[in-house]
């Protein structure tokens, strides 16, 4: 009985196997088609998607191109504006006076100066010099000495604006990362700020609320203060107003840009002091023997003061003197 059973199972599954074998022997045909079909529908799916990301892809290539041509016309176009503005004269002495944050007006200035130089003729004839060196010396007391002056507080200005220039603008990244629109970021450094920032920005303000654009009265800002590092501020701002993007990380690379410049400036001053010293002391020994033997033989000293000849080798002597200092100057300063 056991055997017949495993008889019967024995041609139930050699049946079975014999049915699946002629089944798939019949069907094998349609069953690759079906493979090949599923293949061709996958490829072609697959085909369909790679074209979206490559459209897509080329959308973003496309758009980003466009976008940084429209960069560089900005570019090209305030660079063009920018050496306009170069190739014009040397600024006025109003734009001067505004750059120092003098409120006196030009003809009060020159005023002062003309005072001041018939100050230092009078004081030179009283001292018992000549009319021609009084003359000199009216002539730098009252050309040279006022505007150097201004020149002096102008660079001042620019330096303190300088050390306060990168944290307004950290104060803005934060400002706009928050939320804030760009007009809200100015007049939170308008208010809040450190001089001599708060004033240029609440000029900036006070330009958009008589009608001018912000990118405009960015770029006037460097009419106040003649800095490089205002004008890259000026650009980028007009680059976001014109083709958009990210502010506030173009104000953060900016901020970074403005801190590796003060670094490397204080970098060359560090290094080039000692030549500096070197050439103080050189510009002043002549004037400090001078002094020395005039203290111990006026007479022998005051010969240079009363002769024509005298006259002639003070001059020459000022001339070389000044253009050595001239040279010393442009070999120990450096533009960065």
């Amino acid at each position: 009985m056991f055997g017949i059973d495993i008889t019967v199972l024995a041609l139930a599954a050699l049946v079975a196997v014999s049915v699946a074998a002629l089944a798939y022997g019949l069907l094998f045909s349609r069953i690759e088609s079906e493979k090949k079909t599923e293949g061709r529908v996958r490829k072609i799916s697959a085909a369909e998607t790679d074209h979206a990301k490559l459209k897509a892809a080329r959308d973003r290539v496309n758009e980003l191109s466009k976008r940084r041509k429209s960069v560089q016309d900005s570019l090209k176009e305030l660079e063009k504006k920018q050496q306009e503005r170069s190739a014009k004269s040397s600024p006025s002495m109003k734009l001067r006076l505004a750059q120092a944050n003098l409120t006196i007006s030009v003809g009060r200035f020159y005023a002062f100066s003309a005072l001041f130089g018939v100050f230092a003729f009078l004081v030179v004839l009283i001292m018992g010099a000549g009319p021609a060196i009084g003359a000199g010396v009216a002539v730098i007391a009252g050309i040279g000495v006022p505007r150097w002056l201004v020149g002096f507080l102008i660079k001042r200005r620019c330096k303190k604006f300088l050390e306060e220039f990168p944290n307004a603008l950290e104060v803005m990244i934060r400002s706009i990362k928050s939320g804030l629109p760009l007009n809200d970021s100015l007049r939170l450094i308008a208010s809040d700020g450190q001089e001599p920032v708060k004033t240029e920005f609440r000029r900036v303000v006070e330009s958009q609320q008589v009608g001018l654009s912000v990118t405009e009265a960015c770029a006037r800002m460097v009419n106040s203060i003649p800095l490089p590092e205002v004008n890259f501020f000026a650009i980028v701002i007009a680059i976001q107003a014109q083709a958009g993007g990210n502010l506030s990380e173009a104000l953060s690379n900016l901020s970074r840009v403005l801190r590796e410049r003060r670094k490397m400036r204080s970098k060359v001053s560090a290094m080039s002091m000692e030549a500096k010293a070197s050439a103080c002391i050189i510009g002043s020994l002549p004037f400090i023997v001078a002094l020395l033997v005039y203290l111990t033989s006026p007479a022998y000293m005051m010969v240079l003061f009363t002769d024509p000849r005298g006259h002639l080798i003070i001059g020459g002597g000022l001339f070389w003197m000044s253009v050595g200092i001239l040279v010393m100057r442009n070999m120990i300063n450096f533009d960065i």
